[in-house]
């Protein structure tokens, strides 16, 4: 009762009293907590922006020791070469490092890629020392998941893809994959279409980081059908970095030197991927900002039509929803060697964007939108201007 009078005391004598000097108190009080706030608030959400992912797989470990080419372990050096890119990258703000392994134990092909797949990495980037009869090959490359186009490359891939049988239970997990059988390769490729694109740009930005920062032969960015690379959910690249057959590569590979050049140039390339695929989606942000789409003057543009590619590959497919999760219409497209296959047809680009929700749910993450003039491919950014 003391208190409640005191209360009462206070009010009856307080100038705020009044219901309109309250009002405008509480306004004042809410413009000043909101002058302070409002920085806050954005630099949080800035903060809380998904970081770029990457998972580093050093391949083989523990019992399997990979290639010995002139006595090295091709376990090791993959291992510290993973390790040293990882530290380079963690340095750089706005990049997550993950790794499959990071130190000597074996992890079943399978697991790797579960382990990028459980946190949506945005990267998957297999290390690895290339063997080969003649001790005069050399050089790096890079592998993207697809199918051979020759003996040797069926011959890498047979390699790394040999270490299933070094687990329990393979033919159970790989659904009766054999690597000694070319025909098996073709089961692989379907799932990893989607990213094949963004998996192309990411080994050709990696093999050029070699060729222009370390002077390497220039391997060329290569089709094989790497089951490490199958089950990833995400733009995967398998990376050879040189030869331990080749005793001068070897030595190289085997020196901390070697590595430290070799990690240099990955992370760089790396950064590289990152930035130009970022700088994509925020110029592809920023048009939508600033030129949205007017749909009452889409009469005067009826040819420019929106797509969503779901998928590349270079195998044909039937056109048809039990190749595509049920999704249809489906439509293909040839492009030199390639084959993409779409989703819908729209004359908007809002219903364009209600296409790729749900070719999403579907499980096409990467599935993005297209547009069309006239019937040739003509920039999003272009279509929406078309559309002001």
């Amino acid at each position: 009762m003391i208190i409640l009078r005191m209360h009462q005391d206070f009010l009856s004598n307080s100038p705020f009293c009044k219901p309109v000097k309250l009002r405008r108190f509480i306004f004042v009080l809410v413009c000043c907590a909101a002058f302070f706030m409002i920085p806050t608030m954005f630099t949080s959400v800035f903060a809380q922006q998904k970081p770029f992912l990457v998972v580093l797989d050093a391949g083989h470990g523990g019992h399997d020791s990979g290639n010995r080419g002139n006595g090295y372990f091709e376990k090791k050096i993959a291992l510290n070469i993973a390790l040293k890119i990882g530290a380079q990258l963690e340095q750089k703000s706005g990049v997550k490092v993950i790794y499959t392994r990071d130190k000597d134990v074996f992890v079943d092909l399978i697991e790797r890629a579960n382990i990028a797949n459980k946190v949506d990495a945005d990267l998957f980037v297999s290390i690895h020392c290339d063997a080969f009869s003649s001790s005069q090959a050399f050089g790096a490359g890079t592998f993207v998941l697809g199918l051979h186009e020759n003996e040797r490359n069926f011959k890498v891939a047979q390699k790394e893809n040999s270490v299933i049988f070094l687990e329990e239970n393979y033919e159970q997990k790989y659904d009766g994959f054999d690597p000694n059988d070319p025909e098996s390769v073709i089961s692989l490729i379907l799932m990893q279409e989607t990213y094949l694109d963004q998996s192309i740009a990411a080994a050709n930005t990696i093999q050029q980081s070699f060729v222009n920062n370390l002077k390497r032969k220039d391997r060329t960015v290569k089709q094989a059908g790497f089951i490490v690379l199958k089950y990833t959910y995400m733009p995967s690249v398998l990376v050879e970095t040189g030869f331990l057959t080749n005793s001068t590569e070897g030595a190289f590979l085997n020196s901390s030197k070697g590595q430290n050049q070799m990690a240099n140039a990955i992370s760089s390339a790396i950064l590289n991927y990152r930035d130009l695929l970022q700088a994509g989606v925020q110029k592809e942000t920023l048009t939508l900002e600033n030129k949205p789409v007017q749909k009452e003057v889409i009469t005067s543009n009826s040819d420019l039509i929106f797509k969503v590619q779901i998928a590349a590959s270079g195998n044909r497919l039937a056109a048809e929803g039990y190749n595509f999760k049920g999704l249809t219409p489906i439509s293909r497209e040839k492009s030199g060697k390639m084959y993409r296959y779409f989703y819908q047809t729209a004359l908007t680009y809002e219903e364009a964007q209600q296409h790729l929700k749900m070719a999403q749910s579907k499980g096409y993450t990467n599935a993005f939108v297209v547009a069309y003039k006239s019937g040739k491919k003509i920039a999003i950014s272009e279509a929406l201007r078309l559309l002001k």
